[in-house]
């Protein structure tokens, strides 16, 4: 930790992804979130325009799944949630489980609301690193709650 702040090892970007909003899930979603530690920092529903899905997405951008996941992302309101808790980035991926749902753990979030691997409920960083660009790409910092040094 420097500058008392917490690691980037302690935050962590969640997206409520359109079909969350669309099977009217968001409360139940982020239960299940809150409910195994993690404290929200900063949360908005937006609705995301193409560009800012593709430049949120870019890494993906030579994947033959990228028009269809832009479309996706674009079809509806999303949720992005600013999360913190220990090792956030590891501890969210496990509560999430698979991206395909059918091969998520029991008890995860995709296992229990998810319907296919595109439509999967919700996104979650895959690296720290990541997870400080995802987040500023949602939340400028005067927006992030201060919780435990954020």
């Amino acid at each position: 930790m420097s500058n008392g702040n917490p690691s980037l090892r302690d935050k962590t970007l969640a997206i409520l992804k359109p079909d969350c909003v669309r099977k009217n899930l968001i409360g139940k979603v982020i239960a299940h979130i809150q409910e195994t530690g993690f404290k929200i920092n900063a949360m908005k529903m937006v609705k995301l325009t193409p560009d800012a899905a593709k430049g949120f997405y870019e890494v993906h951008s030579e994947r033959p799944f990228f028009n269809d996941l832009i479309a996706y992302m674009t079809s509806g309101p999303c949720v992005p949630i600013a999360l913190e808790k220990e090792n956030a980035v590891e501890e969210f991926r496990k509560l999430i489980g698979a991206t395909e749902p059918q091969k998520a753990a029991e008890g995860t979030i995709r296992k229990l609301y998810a319907d296919s691997i595109q439509e999967n409920i919700v996104h979650g960083s895959d690296s720290d690193e990541n997870a400080a660009k995802e987040i500023s790409h949602f939340f400028p910092r005067k927006e992030l709650l201060e919780i435990n040094g954020f």
